[in-house]
């Protein structure tokens, strides 16, 4: 007999007023075309301007002068939310799985298809080199604890600094929408108590960076502002759920995200160039020439040759069974180096993309045959090890994705053209963030601030008062900050709502709009600038 999912799940939030009193029931829904309370979620998420500006946002490399159409955030959301509905779709076919995902919470085809839109709404210019880049900045210059994440960003954006809701701040998402953005349920460093980091065998994203254990979890997706937000849509799979587990939904979104990024950035790198051949071939090759031999070199003779053919997958192999105990096989590593041989390097990089009719099959056979291969490869798992959600992928699929995101990483990322233009776009950020911060400081010129600007610095301004009267360890100092840092408490939430407001500013804007608005703020431009479409 199949259990029915909670109840509160279509409960729009309850929000709290400033006297504290509570405000339930549901906001005028006129304006949504959809009667279901999941598929209006869906069209808001949709029409968001915060969605449509994902069209302006790099993935990995941008697209400028190759002449070519390549995936940026926004194509990247929507071919998510469609793995994501078809993983759903495939997951509820099957009785006992669907059994299983009723009792965990439900699995409902709206939700995951509106999380896979929304997923990347907080991913700032210049993808995740920005996302560095802001994090950095708002702990260091601002003293945020909780610093920038794009996840957490994303959370924040559909519960508070939206502005096309139903009414107040925020989308007004229902629970299970906003408790499927979550793909990791905890804050930077201390919600859930305890926190998951604490764990012997923490989940994905909780531990800290092994360079900069001091700035707490490498992953979350609530700041301290949204806490209230996150309790509030989590509550509704109390006693189903670990308080740091996502929910199935979530995890849908979070299996969907891991196929169509193993499979299409591949794709786009193909199509300008940059994925050769030759040297995908070569690593591959060596390795299940020599895995024998490499397997016996100790860790200092690997990282000796590390630059050599094979020496890197190796390195892969040993910390995937460090970290992925729990599935992690070396038979099915070899496997799983074979198929992306076969697969990616034989039948895809082997002939250069040059737009003819034949270079395009090829490509569209290699992304639809793989996602299928993906998507038949999921399964519901009642009790998975923390390192993995309850929807996974079978083993064998699970570790020809590690495969490909691998010659993602080592033939894309670790590139040094693409360092030096990363470096150049880091210096952008950079600068405009000082620069608007400057803006703000300037009491004279504060009638003429950007509206939006002053909008969110009143925002943030509120909502940190607000957490610091509640809790203001949740505030704490950043884990940057030393004893010089010490300033007068109103001094330093100031600084603080400057920071996240300028933070926000600058994380709504696309790539060209952030370029843009350093010229004009660096007088470098005659054209006027405005902000007429900033977020």
């Amino acid at each position: 007999m199949e259990t029915d999912p909670p109840t509160g799940r279509t409960a729009r939030r309850s929000r709290t007023g400033t006297d504290g009193s509570a405000e339930h029931g549901w906001p005028n829904r006129s304006s949504d075309l959809a009667a279901s309370p999941f598929r209006a979620d869906r069209d808001r998420i949709s029409g968001s301007a915060f969605f449509a500006r994902l069209g302006g946002v790099t993935q990995v490399v941008s697209p400028s002068g190759s002449g070519l159409l390549l995936h940026n955030r926004l194509t990247h959301s929507l071919k998510v939310a469609q793995v994501a509905r078809a993983l759903a779709e495939s997951l509820l076919g099957d009785a006992a799985g669907r059994d299983t995902m009723n009792r965990l919470g439900g699995c409902d085809l709206d939700v995951v298809e509106g999380a896979g839109l929304a997923h990347d709404l907080g991913h700032p210019p210049f993808g995740h080199l920005g996302e560095r880049v802001l994090d950095r900045i708002a702990r260091q210059r601002f003293g945020l604890a909780d610093g920038f994440e794009g996840n957490a960003q994303t959370f924040r954006i559909v519960s508070s600094i939206d502005v096309r809701g139903g009414g107040g701040d925020g989308l007004d998402l229902t629970a299970a929408l906003r408790a499927a953005l979550l793909k990791y349920p905890w804050t930077r460093f201390s919600r859930p108590d305890p926190h998951p980091s604490s764990f012997p065998v923490p989940p994905r994203g909780a531990s800290a960076p092994e360079d900069a254990p001091e700035t707490g979890a490498a992953k979350f997706s609530c700041y301290s502002t949204e806490l209230d937000d996150m309790l509030d849509c989590r509550s509704v799979f109390s006693g189903r759920l670990e308080s740091w587990q996502q929910s199935v939904e979530a995890s849908v979104m979070d299996t969907a995200d891991d196929i169509a990024y193993a499979i299409h950035d591949l794709e786009d790198f193909h199509r300008v160039g940059i994925l050769q051949h030759a040297t995908v071939s070569t690593e591959l090759t060596e390795w299940l020439g020599r895995c024998a031999e490499l397997a016996h070199l100790d860790e200092h003779g690997l990282q000796r040759g590390i630059e050599a053919p094979g020496y890197s997958l190796e390195s892969l192999r040993r910390r995937l069974r460090s970290k992925d105990s729990w599935i992690a096989d070396d038979e099915a590593f070899v496997n799983a180096v074979k198929k992306v041989q076969a697969d990616l390097v034989t039948k895809l990089l082997e002939q250069p993309f040059d737009r003819s009719k034949q270079a395009e099959q090829a490509v569209a056979a290699f992304s639809g045959n793989w996602t299928r291969r993906l998507v038949d490869g999921v399964r519901v798992d009642a009790d998975p090890t923390t390192r993995s959600g309850h929807v996974t992928l079978d083993t064998e699929q699970w570790h020809e994705v590690q495969i490909l995101k691998f010659v993602h990483r080592r033939f894309v990322l670790q590139r040094p053209d693409l360092a030096l233009h990363q470096r150049g776009q880091d210096r952008l950020l950079s600068k405009l963030v000082q620069a608007l911060d400057e803006w703000l400081i300037d009491r004279s010129e504060s009638a003429r601030l950007p509206h939006r600007l002053r909008d969110l610095f009143e925002h943030a301004a509120a909502e940190l008062e607000a957490v610091h009267g509640r809790d203001p360890e949740l505030l704490g100092r950043s884990r940057s900050s030393g004893p010089a840092d010490e300033v007068p408490e109103g001094e330093r939430l100031e600084r603080m709502a400057r920071g996240r407001a300028v933070i926000d500013f600058v994380a709504s804007l696309t790539d060209e709009q952030a370029a843009a608005l350093l010229e004009s703020l660096s007088g470098r431009t005659t054209q006027l600038w405005s902000d007429t479409f900033v977020l």
